[in-house]
């Protein structure tokens, strides 16, 4: 019941439709730059800020789940010896 007071869990955890929304920005701020329409790139930079931002929300990146000390290394990445 937590999980629902949290802004990530009414939000879609797929990666794709905030790659699309910030696609859309970019259509929209360069349409909006060809016809020099300034409110259409300001939709256009607004659709991609509200893109960039909610994704890190989506894949869960600002959690209160604290991993343990060292946790980094033993799942693998730079620091992981083989």
């Amino acid at each position: 019941m937590a999980d629902l007071l949290l802004p990530s869990a009414a939000l879609p955890h797929s990666p794709g439709a905030y790659i699309a929304i910030v696609a859309v920005g970019f259509v929209l701020g360069t349409c909006g730059h060809l016809f020099k329409l300034r409110w259409l790139v300001g939709v256009g930079i607004a659709l991609i800020v509200l893109g960039a931002l909610l994704l890190p929300f989506a894949a869960g990146i600002p959690s209160d789940e604290k991993s343990p000390p060292g946790a980094e290394s033993v799942e693998g990445g730079f620091g992981a010896e083989e």
